[in-house]
């Protein structure tokens, strides 16, 4: 809560600051429309994600207004959705969806701690944070072990070692060799 006082009134204003945003964005469409002005194009296919990004953005804000449980809830979605699309933006505008093989890691657990951080600190809660800062290192972590495994190892960019036909198989047998080995030695060194 504000200390002030209008903290609440405030939050109570995001669904008509919202809704006024969306009444805009519509009346410049429908001038486009009439104008006969093409929002598709090259642009268009670009920025298709955006219409993920929007109600992400929009289901965040919405539960700022909602508060409570049901807020968190709702904020940890908007969150979700919006990764989902930031990372849709970034795969069309490049056209490399094959990054989803790690990409997914931002989606969960990455945004759901992001929403947890923004949320809590928005809110002024502060059991949230720390969870949610766990969270998203966690998944940052594993977006980066799976980029360097699938990029630089496996080659999908074309770059990288790229170990050919037998590099899958290799791979999984020196990974594998490490677990085996990995697990003798603690059952060794176990008291």
């Amino acid at each position: 809560m504000s200390s002030n006082g209008n903290g609440p009134r405030r939050l109570g204003n995001v669904p008509t600051i919202l809704g006024v945003l969306l009444i805009a964005l519509g009346i410049l469409f429908f001038i486009g429309q009439v104008l006969g002005i093409n929002f598709g194009g090259r642009l268009g296919e670009l920025a298709w994600p955006l219409f993920v990004i929007g109600p992400g953005v929009l289901l965040f804000l919405f539960a700022l207004s909602v508060g409570g449980k049901a807020g968190e809830r709702l904020a940890i979605v908007g969150s979700v959705v919006t990764m989902v699309g930031a990372i849709l933006l970034v795969q069309n505008t490049f056209d490399y969806f094959q990054s989803w093989a790690y990409a997914w890691a931002l989606v969960i657990p990455t945004s759901i701690g992001v929403g947890q951080i923004l949320y809590s600190s928005i809110k002024n809660q502060e059991d949230m944070p720390a969870t949610g800062i766990r969270l998203a290192v966690a998944g940052i972590i594993i977006f980066v072990v799976f980029a360097i495994f699938f990029e630089l190892i496996i080659g999908f960019s074309g770059h990288g070692i790229g170990l050919g036909r037998f590099g899958l198989p290799a791979v999984l047998i020196v990974v594998g060799v490490f677990v085996l080995v990995g697990k003798y030695l603690f059952d060794r060194l176990r008291p």
